[in-house]
């Protein structure tokens, strides 16, 4: 029998050591209806100078109702140059994709939009 996954605000507290995001500065961009959840082009930008003392540490991708919902980790530094990140995501179902960013000034920050997908992904077919 599988565990139970944690549910979204968990996920979060976990990744934040309880710490509360903000929402702004980052910028998650994704198509809100796609015909086929195989294949989801996804883009995260962080506002952020990139410098030693202001950078984005990583950016962390959830989709609350997929079978495994931590997506990906994207590990940043100043040397990065710009905090921006593109991936291709799969998709079991319609379902809402939340970026979390870890700033080295201790603060996070947070984005999410609602997906829906008219052919599911990570469909176990037995």
């Amino acid at each position: 029998m599988a565990a139970t996954q944690p549910a979204l605000p968990e996920l979060i507290a976990r990744l934040t050591d309880g710490a509360v995001p903000v929402r702004g500065r980052i910028t998650l961009e994704i198509p809100a209806l796609v015909e086929n959840g195989n294949s989801v082009d996804t883009r995260i930008v962080v506002e952020c100078p990139m410098t030693e003392a202001d950078h984005v540490r990583w950016i962390h991708l959830i989709a609350e109702k997929n079978p495994f919902p931590d997506m990906a980790r994207f590990h940043l530094g100043p040397r990065s140059g710009r905090a921006e990140v593109a991936t291709t995501l799969r998709l079991a179902t319609s379902q809402k994709v939340t970026a979390v960013a870890a700033l080295s000034t201790g603060s996070y920050l947070m984005s999410d939009a609602d997906v829906v997908v008219t052919l599911s992904a990570c469909i176990d077919g037995g």
